[in-house]
């Protein structure tokens, strides 16, 4: 029989591995950007969004906060770490008034994180209550980031297409939020249970979009390849043969 401890090792290096994809799937976006030299009309949101989402949870994953919970701190310190990376690259490749927005908005995050490292560790004295001051607001980021895919899905839905929504991409976001949920139900934590149940169903939601609507996707692109091709041909025949001297 496995015991619990086991099984939530197992399900927390789970979600170790889901996440580090999730966290590592905008790096074609940062290669492209370094390519160019530019971030051109890419957002900063998303990153700045994870980037305090991963210091929160790094607080209430350590052991003065909620002990037992090393496997919180070590993807979600590698997912700060990424962050910041991607973060440091957009201020490299953006304008001047990209950058001094996004310097302004990283700053304000890491005053909040700090404000609330020292409150929860200096005005709380016992671990459930630093959990309960930590915990609340962790929910709340954790579902900020895994909001991000809406807008996705609702062009998905508008457009009857799943080109712009990676297959692999959703299909991590459920392993993801599924394996976080059973880690915290081994050991019930509501802080991690509702966020990732929440991420979860999103997640499941992609795939069902994505089954939905890949039929549509391949007319889709079989038409606009029909079309180009068409146009090429027309444009040839236009032109007409090359004549010699």
């Amino acid at each position: 029989m496995v015991s619990a401890d086991l099984a939530q090792t197992a399900f927390g290096i789970i979600g170790n591995v889901t996440a580090l994809v999730l966290f590592l799937s905008p790096v074609p976006t940062f290669i492209q950007i370094v390519k160019k030299g530019a971030v051109e009309q890419f957002s900063p949101v998303p990153y700045l969004v994870t980037f305090v989402n991963c210091g929160i949870w790094v607080l209430y994953g350590l052991p003065m906060v909620h002990p037992h919970s090393l496997l919180l701190v070590t993807v979600n310190a590698a997912g700060f770490l990424i962050e910041t990376i991607y973060l440091l690259l957009f201020l490299i490749y953006s304008n001047r008034k990209q950058r001094i927005k996004v310097q302004l908005i990283m700053l304000a995050e890491l005053v909040f994180l700090t404000i609330l490292s020292l409150l929860a560790l200096t005005v709380a004295h016992t671990t459930k209550v630093r959990s309960d001051i930590v915990g609340p607001i962790a929910i709340v980021g954790n579902i900020m980031m895994y909001a991000a895919p809406l807008s996705v899905m609702k062009l998905v839905i508008t457009t009857k297409s799943v080109e712009f929504m990676p297959f692999f991409l959703s299909l991590f976001s459920l392993l993801n939020g599924v394996s976080w949920t059973v880690y915290a139900l081994i050991r019930f934590d509501p802080y991690i249970v509702i966020p990732n149940g929440l991420g979860s169903l999103l997640g499941a939601a992609q795939l069902i979009l994505y089954a939905t609507f890949y039929q549509s996707t391949k007319r889709q692109l079989a038409e606009r390849k029909a079309t180009n091709e068409m146009g090429l041909d027309e444009m040839g025949q236009s032109v007409g043969p090359a004549k010699g001297p």
